[in-house]
């Protein structure tokens, strides 16, 4: 099962702060709205600062991009990914893949701690 580039999405309370802090570890800006979040990135590591989008901290994948957030050649769709999971008795959550049969899509199970993991396709 290919679940994509994986990233950790940070609920972070002070922006700039956060993007500071982690600048002296030495990621980079590589996206963002720059209000609300920002992706950064240091060698493969990617890692998002998102204020007040969520209430806690998410494993991210994103199926069929890599770690420069381009498209990766090969993947495995969001769809078949959900399928696959609900084959295996996980509980999908905030499910979009039902939508339509191909691009943009994704939904979350959370692991038996508590937390969140977002399979968030974007093409």
């Amino acid at each position: 099962m290919d679940l994509g580039n994986f990233s950790i999405s940070l609920a972070v309370k002070d922006l700039a702060a956060s993007r500071s802090f982690y600048q002296k570890l030495g990621f980079e800006v590589m996206a963002g709205d720059h209000k609300h979040y920002e992706i950064l990135r240091n060698g493969t590591t990617n890692i998002g600062l998102f204020q007040g989008m969520f209430e806690r901290n998410i494993l991210t994948f994103n199926p069929g991009w890599d770690h420069l957030g381009e498209n990766a050649e090969a993947h495995t769709d969001v769809r078949q990914l959900a399928t696959s999971l609900r084959a295996g008795g996980l509980e999908l959550q905030d499910d979009t893949t039902a939508k339509s049969d191909s691009g943009p899509a994704s939904f979350m199970v959370v692991d038996p701690d508590g937390n969140s993991v977002l399979i968030d396709q974007h093409r």
